[in-house]
């Protein structure tokens, strides 16, 4: 293979075949192809995208970069879910744990935030001696005693992604669905789930800004699960709205633990109940999604779901006992509350400035090393349509000193727009792929 012959084939909108993608993957992990080449081609995909079929190889020469972690054999259906990401989105924190309770095994490697996106191992870090960093046997250990596990990404899976993302994000090709559904899809096809579902978040917050975008990536997330034999299913999410009403890292856990508990916001419980519903249809856990529906929300009134949330923070040297007294999650230095203005409804909450200002909280992270506040954050967040009295609480703001927490106090303020009239209902299921 001459490597610039390739990039120029791609230049030139040509079809690479599945040979010459997985050759030039296999390169670049074991550095015979250097960054310059890799940033070359990665730019040449931007430009003139690829085939279902030039993706699917290309994930699977990614995930076959590494290792592969096999569920070959065992009696439970494995799956998992993904989350493009957004302000608000504790998600994984309610599903794994549900899910397993419903007879699935997940076995999730999650992200760390960055900017105002927060991550789910920085959520699960809040719960003191809680180890994301698990060797891949005791992973699988963890999966098969409790039925869901949470880690972080090891540096034997899906290596060849690891290195190509540090590269994208330096060289302006981020934004590109190929390349983006490889380095999704990488991963979790080398954490070994035979179904995954995808939440795929659209609106001023999320990562695609525009329904076609986020339709866009659906399509092509399952479009190439199917094609490397998963069962794979898509919905696609409203994201100019915080989800619930926590943001931040230890508010957003306990809001998670509320959820399982049976309470929580709606919204945060419908999205759980009805990603975790596809999940079960898919692995044919539950023969449809009315009747999944139906039981999933039953495991959480039940506690099923939460025994499993508990049984996994014990499992991997959490402190469990957050669950039932949250003075035990880390505690800010001062708590600063939001007032409204006047009455009325709640027309919108901006979803990117809530998260900017946890970021400027110390919630968040502006570079990889920085490290963040778990106890900042916002709680007691009001949500679109709700009534609120002249002097009510919008929200709270967390943060190590009252001075920072007053800082951002107009620019919380402005994130939350009252009018005299009701808001339409807020549409959070867009669509279903």
């Amino acid at each position: 293979m001459i490597t610039q012959w390739l990039i120029e084939k791609k230049r030139d909108g040509a079809v690479l075949s599945d040979q010459e993608i997985r050759e030039f993957i296999a390169g670049y992990n074991n550095g015979s192809i250097p960054d310059y080449q890799m940033a070359a081609l990665a730019m040449a995909i931007f430009f003139q995208g690829m085939t279902a079929a030039e993706t699917a190889a290309l994930t699977d020469a990614m995930m076959r970069s590494g290792d592969q972690i096999s569920f070959d054999g065992w009696s439970r259906p494995v799956a998992d879910k993904h989350s493009t990401g957004g302000i608000g989105d504790k998600l994984s924190l309610v599903i794994a744990p549900l899910a397993a309770a419903a007879g699935l095994a997940v076995p999730k490697i999650s992200g760390r935030g960055l900017g105002i996106t927060g991550g789910t191992l920085d959520k699960l870090e809040s719960i003191p001696g809680y180890d994301t960093c698990l060797s891949i046997a005791e992973f699988k250990r963890v999966v098969e005693v409790v039925g869901c596990s949470i880690i972080g990404q090891t540096e034997s899976l899906a290596p060849a992604d690891k290195k190509l993302y540090a590269l994208r994000d330096v060289t302006g090709t981020v934004p590109s669905i190929p390349l983006i559904t490889a380095s999704i899809m990488s991963k979790k096809l080398a954490a070994g789930a035979a179904t995954l579902v995808f939440d795929v978040k659209c609106g001023r917050a999320a990562f695609m800004k525009s329904q076609q975008d986020a339709e866009a990536l659906a399509k092509s997330l399952v479009t190439v699960g199917r094609a490397l034999d998963r069962k794979c299913g898509a919905i696609i999410t409203n994201m100019d709205q915080p989800l619930g009403r926590t943001a931040g890292n230890a508010v957003e856990v306990i809001e998670a633990i509320e959820t399982l508990k049976g309470g929580g916001p709606p919204d945060t419980r419908l999205l759980a109940v009805e990603l975790t519903a596809q999940m079960t249809v898919l692995s044919n856990v539950y023969p449809e999604l009315d009747n999944a529906r139906e039981k999933l929300a039953g495991l959480l009134e039940n506690g099923a779901a939460l025994a499993c949330f508990r049984h996994m923070v014990e499992e991997q040297k959490g402190d469990a006992r957050v669950i039932d007294d949250y003075t035990r999650f880390p505690q800010p230095g001062a708590t600063v509350e939001i007032r409204a203005a006047a009455e009325g409804f709640v027309r919108e909450v901006n979803a990117e400035t809530i998260g900017r200002v946890v970021l400027q909280l110390g919630g968040g992270r502006r570079k990889t090393e920085d490290v963040i506040d778990r106890a900042a954050g916002v709680d007691s967040l009001a949500q679109q349509g709700q009534r609120v009295e002249k002097g009510g609480v919008l929200m709270r703001l967390h943060a190590r000193s009252a001075e920072l927490a007053r800082s951002m106090v107009e620019s919380a303020q402005a994130a939350v727009m009252i009018s005299d009239t009701p808001p339409q209902e807020r549409e959070l299921i867009i669509a279903l792929n």
